[in-house]
């Protein structure tokens, strides 16, 4: 019988406010993978998940830090 692997949750997963909007930041992978995820959630609830994976979670959220620093929040609202 097989079971679904895990899912490791980073503990850099965090809510960012800029600009009055909130983003919930979710970085995580299966147990059995090595690289991370990036998930960002905006205020509607729309979900923005990039198509790299991140070797370590730190990566992961400097990425989102630099498209944000980029792009501005309004990137990843509706």
């Amino acid at each position: 019988m097989s079971t679904e692997p895990e899912l490791i949750q980073s503990p850099l997963s965090q809510a960012i406010t800029c600009d009055c909007h909130t983003l919930q930041v979710d970085i995580y992978r299966l147990e059995e993978d090595i690289d991370w995820v990036l998930e960002v959630l905006n205020e509607d609830g729309t979900s923005h998940v990039w198509e790299d994976r991140f070797s370590t979670d730190q990566a992961a959220l400097d990425a989102l830090h630099a498209a944000i620093e980029e792009e501005g929040i309004g990137a990843f609202l509706d």
